[in-house]
């Protein structure tokens, strides 16, 4: 397998590269659709619609994006483990994207909340929380290119 994916390491890092620039979509548009169902009228028109587009969001963009990251990225890693597996800036990009991926899951926990009519935050929470994917993907980006340690 190792060898298969060295063969076709191009193909794995464009699918990975894929994978993260939809999964990042969806963890930026999330929250900001959460903004503006923060501040409609329960069981309103908006309010109803926002449930469905959050849904859809999340189960056929967002979910199959991060599960495709994570795979794709894990058979980079693997097949390059005698490489990569020593350096520090790896280590960080890694880190961020476990908080990414807890992120995701916040979003998903406050997606439920929505669904139940029970959410108890504001607009302006969420648009402070929609910062949060923007600045672990800037760490991301500076630890892969730049590669600073």
């Amino acid at each position: 397998m190792q060898a298969f994916i060295l063969a076709h390491y191009d193909w794995f890092k464009a699918l990975h590269l894929i994978s993260v620039i939809s999964w990042m979509a969806g963890l930026l548009y999330l929250p900001r659709l959460f903004v503006y169902h923060a501040d409609a009228d329960k069981g309103s028109e908006l309010s109803e619609t926002l449930k469905i587009m959050e849904r859809k969001l999340l189960r056929f963009i967002m979910n199959p994006a991060m599960v495709a990251t994570w795979a794709f990225g894990a058979c980079l890693l693997w097949a390059n483990w005698n490489v990569f597996g020593t350096q520090g800036w790896l280590h960080v990009k890694l880190t961020m994207v476990v908080l990414l991926t807890g992120f995701h899951h916040a979003l998903a926990k406050w997606r439920k909340k929505f669904v139940k009519d029970e959410n108890v935050k504001t607009a302006k929470f969420f648009r402070r929380v929609n910062e949060i994917p923007t600045l672990l993907m800037i760490i991301i980006v500076i630890m892969v290119i730049v590669k600073p340690f």
